[in-house]
């Protein structure tokens, strides 16, 4: 799915791909004059590094013109380029088979890497050196194991010292799709490592071709009278028997502390590629534990960090979304309950959602019911109250009821009061509710991530008798919320390294959406706090006077314990009623004292953003 720009980045990569490849594989099959094992691995090279395996083509191998082709060839640099582009089209199928066949096996990241290089080395050996080049070597195919065992040895150790790393790091990088081989950007993270690898086997390759222990470029004509089959100067040593068929003997040039150095050499690249990743990303996991998981930028992660921390912080994925709010549509809307043997039943369903919190600004969130917050739970005190979850998440989840008592195995704490309530599962919450005041109710599994994504919502217990709080002309339930979305993805709001809030929500929405209560002079409203954030306290202030606070955490305050502020600090998890009276007309704004909570994505919008909203009085 394209989520971020990279991907339409590797779409365009991989066009070029096939058509480079196209071109490759027509004209040297057509035109260029060369052991068919070599063709192959032009095809194969160009097929995986794209554009640059055309170049080197192009630069390094295509006859130029006709009868040219061992002359064009003879450069020591082109026949470098040629054992380079044998060995990497051998070893790099071997190791892209591997990876993609471990990844779905599920194998950690340090074992993935053991794999792919002893799948690559295998086929490198076994198949495209001594099996496709046995017509051209000449001898047994044992005979050729044994000769190309030690210059495949050390190509296949310098490349896989290049490409280990870059698939480590990226994979295991910000975004793990990399890991997954249903996704682009795995295919592209294995390109660029068949790049990268390459780039550190190349050199190895021109010495080892300059000592005559490794083939470089050939030429193969099946017409004699076109051309001398013989190889370029410099390339395979030498040639016997039939033209067109010709068999490349080599007499290696090379000292034995020569040969020593230099496989030390490479066997060290190769340690230092497979084992240094380990310092900076967790080898231990596998694309199954991390579950493609993008993290968001600036997020520190380390060799220690652990998958469940991933996936908690990682971006909703937008294809986990089935439904898509109305531009207008609002949340804390009033959830009506039937009544069934006098108990009050209400349903909530947990989904994955696409919600505006402005024009133009959409997150993507978890939902009770398709909105956020989510509906609006009112009764009364007395009355037996029966809840009936879904989970449409693609995780568990529960609910617990803030600030009630209940029931201890109704409580919602996963893995403690009960078992979560798993994708596509149902839980009956019911208990009778002996409080008044305002509360609300939110995830308790994951709440990290599920409660900063938008499962809460507000759960008001009107009292039974007379109101031990004072009544007001007009009520507004205010529940707070953080998110955080940067370049189209949204993740869960933490106060950690890249996780910070960008945005800020009353009700779902941010000012100027936010809803503005129109009133006249004198009458009252009573502001019901909700501490529905994840991470901030956030000082809520009332402009055009103090108000008086007649409730905590759904304790009414007795008279003489009530006090008058203009400001209430309400952190996660607290709720304040306050009643406000409208002294004068004129616009009041209700907002976060701290200024960065009242703006959007850093941006002032009509005077303010985020945590902001009007109390419209008229004389």
């Amino acid at each position: 799915m394209f989520i971020q720009p990279i991907d339409y980045f590797l779409a365009a990569w991989f066009v070029l791909a096939a058509a480079s490849t196209a071109y490759v594989a027509w004209d040297q099959f057509s035109n260029n004059p060369e052991p068919v094992v070599m063709k192959w691995g032009f095809v194969l090279v160009t097929l995986y590094m794209g554009p640059l395996g055309l170049l080197l083509y192009v630069m390094a191998d295509k006859e130029p013109r006709p009868g040219a082709h061992e002359e064009f060839i003879k450069p020591l640099w082109k026949q470098g380029a040629g054992s380079t582009i044998h060995c990497v089209a051998g070893d790099a199928t071997g190791i892209i088979a591997a990876a993609a066949i471990t990844a779905a096996l599920g194998l950690p990241m340090w074992l993935d890497l053991i794999v792919e290089y002893l799948a690559g080395f295998a086929f490198g050996l076994f198949i495209f050196q001594s099996l496709f080049m046995k017509s051209m070597m000449g001898g047994s195919y044992r005979d050729n194991v044994r000769k190309s065992f030690m210059p495949e040895f050390i190509s296949m150790n310098a490349m896989m010292a290049g490409m280990a790393p870059v698939m480590s790091l990226l994979m295991m990088g910000r975004d793990m799709r990399a890991m997954e081989p249903t996704e682009l950007l795995f295919w592209g993270v294995m390109s660029f490592g068949v790049i990268a690898g390459f780039a550190v086997a190349y050199p190895v390759n021109v010495w080892m071709v300059s000592r005559r222990m490794k083939h470089g470029l050939m030429t193969d004509r099946k017409d004699p009278a076109a051309s001398s089959a013989r190889p370029a100067k410099g390339g395979d040593g030498g040639a016997d028997g039939a033209e067109g068929h010709r068999q490349h003997a080599m007499r290696p040039d090379v000292t034995r502390p020569q040969l020593a150095a230099v496989t030390m050499t490479t066997g060290l690249l190769l340690v230092a590629g497979m084992t240094l990743p380990s310092l900076v990303v967790n080898m231990r996991l596998s694309a199954r534990d991390v579950d493609g998981a993008i993290m968001p930028p600036g997020m520190i992660m380390g060799w220690d960090t652990p998958a469940d921390a991933m996936r908690d912080m990682a971006a909703v994925r937008p294809s986990s979304v089935e439904f898509t709010a109305p531009p207008l549509a609002r949340g804390d809307q009033p959830l009506q309950p039937r009544i069934e043997d006098g108990v009050k039943v209400f349903d909530l369903e947990a989904a994955v959602i696409r919600w505006n919190i402005l024009p133009g600004v959409q997150v993507e969130g978890y939902a009770f019911n398709h909105q956020i917050p989510g509906p609006r739970i009112r009764v009364t005190e007395g009355d037996r109250v029966r809840v009936n979850v879904v989970d449409h998440l693609p995780q568990s989840t529960t609910v617990h009821w803030h600030g009630l008592v209940v029931p201890n195995v109704m409580d919602g704490p996963a893995g403690i009061t009960q078992a979560p309530i798993e994708p596509g599962g149902r839980y009956v919450y019911e208990f009778t509710v002996r409080q008044s005041g305002t509360y609300f109710y939110h995830s308790h599994d994951h709440p990290d991530r599920e409660q900063g994504l938008g499962l809460y919502g507000a759960f008001i217990v009107d009292p039974k008798g007379a109101d031990p709080e004072p009544r007001a002309d007009h009520e507004y339930v205010v529940q707070l919320q953080e998110w955080l979305r940067r370049q189209g993805l949204t993740y869960p709001a933490m106060p950690m390294e890249g996780a910070l809030p960008n945005y800020f929500t009353i009700n779902g929405k941010a000012y100027p959406s936010t809803d503005t209560v129109r009133m006249k002079v004198g009458e009252t409203i009573k502001l019901r706090f909700i501490g529905s954030s994840n991470n901030f306290i956030h000082p809520m202030h009332v402009h055009g006077g103090p108000f008086t606070v007649v409730a905590v955490d759904g304790n009414a305050l007795q008279p003489g314990a009530r006090f008058d502020a203009d400001t209430v600090d309400v952190g996660p998890g607290q709720r304040y009623d306050v009643i406000w009276t409208a002294r004068q007309p004129g616009k009041w704004l209700i907002h976060c004292h701290i200024p960065h909570h009242t703006t959007n994505d850093n941006v002032e919008e009509h005077g303010g953003g985020g945590l902001m909203m009007v109390l419209d009085v008229s004389g």
